[in-house]
């Protein structure tokens, strides 16, 4: 009985202290925009507010539907159909990665400054942006790009050549889990956001700093356990992974895939307290980036130094992390993991689609000047990337729906994750499978208020750039990027 009124207490708790938290958020780090985002005008017939209002009913509906309806958790085709993708364009993929990591330590070790600068466009354009969709929306992509695996299999190829003996790894310390990869998150979204080390010799030294490390992790405890459960890129794009309609089967080498229902991975496999946080970091980085660069916040902090800056990130992902931990705490795990993973995909989406779009054409200067020596090999090096094209209220309309899908799906998955860990209610009485469904319906209503208030939270932070006009006065749009 006490644990029961306890319970009760904790999700009354949750009940008020979700939207609660949310509201402070908006209210402590409000007014202008992301720093990967759009400006301009937008005809709409619409004020901003019911943008606002008509999401957070949307995805508030969504759970009630999901929740009325009872959707079954999706069940895994019987005899899955496997494929192999070929070796030659696991070997392509390889290749791209090798050459990839080479290129950006040649600029390292002999280039300048200029916008040739491919470190910045491997690591944060085409990586943690391109590769994070295709992981999600195609399938194991990174198994075969990951530079890492290959210098790995290169360096012991030649050590088995030259007969340097063989080296047996130590088993995996079951205690360390994946929290070397929520260390590394956190140290990759601390780069960006706070040191803002967005390229040149910095970064290229730094990705240098952590080849190193990932190869000395490899050899100390077994290349497939380290990329496993701490290289970053790894686990975390295989967490993408998880809404693809391709999966991994068996080690990447073997190159086989199986077709699967697109999100059902969201509830098939497990989820840890370290991959939830991995999620939670992602999730609310998208959301800082752009908080951090409102009008309000640079009102109040100015410029803050790195330690300042450090501060306030560590402040705001504590905050995020602990209520998506409290109400995992409710739903469970795997509710929350399998809800909050769609919503961060929603987001990379609205945050940053256009910022692939036009700092990706960058590759073209690249290529012109590889070195960055001033070269203009291919009459391209004076190239500006094109903005022009891309039609302001389009790219709203694709931020609009990528945050709603998000968190509609994230619902879904949710509520599925949720049915599969407690059961659906199926053979039981009546009465027994109402009082499952009321258990159900008390779980998910956490999630659900913190769904809809991450809704209007980062819809509001993606529309404060923007004007909503009527008329028919013009107003030029630009996409803005850092």
């Amino acid at each position: 009985m006490i644990h029961a009124r306890s319970t009760d207490r904790s999700r009354r708790a949750l009940s008020f202290g979700v939207p609660l938290s949310m509201v402070l958020l908006a209210v402590l780090l409000p007014t202008s925009v992301s720093a990967h985002s759009i400006s301009g005008a937008v005809d709409s017939p619409l004020p901003f507010a019911a943008y606002l209002l008509g999401a957070a009913i949307a995805v508030a509906a969504s759970f009630a539907i999901i929740l009325l309806g009872d959707p079954k958790p999706p069940r895994p085709p019987a005899d899955p159909r496997v494929r192999t993708v070929p070796r030659w364009v696991r070997g392509v993929l390889k290749a791209i990665g090798l050459v990839g990591w080479v290129w950006i330590m040649a600029q390292t070790l002999v280039g300048g400054s200029s916008d040739a600068d491919v470190a910045s466009l491997f690591l944060w354009v085409y990586g943690w942006v391109g590769l994070a969709l295709l992981s999600a929306f195609l399938g194991p992509v990174w198994s075969w790009i990951d530079p890492f695996t290959t210098l790995f299999d290169i360096a012991a190829t030649i050590g088995r050549s030259l007969r340097l003996g063989s080296w047996t790894p130590q088993p995996w310390p079951a205690r360390l889990g994946s929290w070397i990869a929520v260390v590394g998150m956190g140290f990759f979204v601390w780069l960006e956001l706070i040191a803002r080390v967005l390229q040149g010799r910095s970064l290229g030294m730094v990705l240098f700093a952590y080849t190193v490390v990932t190869l000395v992790g490899m050899a100390q405890y077994g290349r497939d356990a380290w990329r496993e459960r701490a290289e970053v890129f790894s686990v975390w794009f295989t967490i993408l992974g998880r809404m693809a309609p391709f999966a991994l089967v068996g080690r990447p080498e073997e190159g086989r895939v199986a077709r699967r229902p697109y999100a059902s991975g969201l509830v098939a496999g497990p989820w840890t307290t370290e991959l939830v946080i991995i999620v939670a970091f992602g999730t609310g980085s998208i959301i800082y980036d752009g908080l951090s660069q409102t009008t309000t916040f640079f009102s109040v902090f100015g410029f803050p130094g790195i330690p300042e800056g450090t501060l306030l990130l560590g402040v705001f992902l504590g905050v995020l992390t602990g209520l998506v931990l409290l109400v995992g705490r409710g739903v469970g795990l795997a509710a929350m993991g399998a809800g909050l993973l769609p919503v961060a995909l929603g987001y990379l989406i609205a945050h940053y689609l256009s910022f692939l779009l036009v700092d990706g054409q960058r590759i073209v200067i690249a290529i012109s000047d590889p070195l960055q020596q001033g070269w203009d090999l291919f009459g391209t090096a004076f190239f500006e990337p094109e903005s022009a094209w891309l039609a302001l209220g389009a790219l709203w309309s694709i931020q609009v729906g990528a945050v709603i899908v998000g968190h509609i799906v994230g619902a879904w998955a949710g509520h599925a994750a949720t049915a599969g860990e407690r059961g659906d209610g199926s053979g039981r009485g009546r009465v027994a499978r109402d009082t499952h469904r009321r258990a159900t319906l008390r779980a998910q209503l956490p999630l659900a208020l913190l769904m809809v208030g991450l809704t209007a939270l980062t819809l509001w932070s993606l529309g404060q750039n923007l004007v909503f006009r009527t008329s028919e006065e013009h107003v030029p749009a630009i996409v803005t990027l850092r």
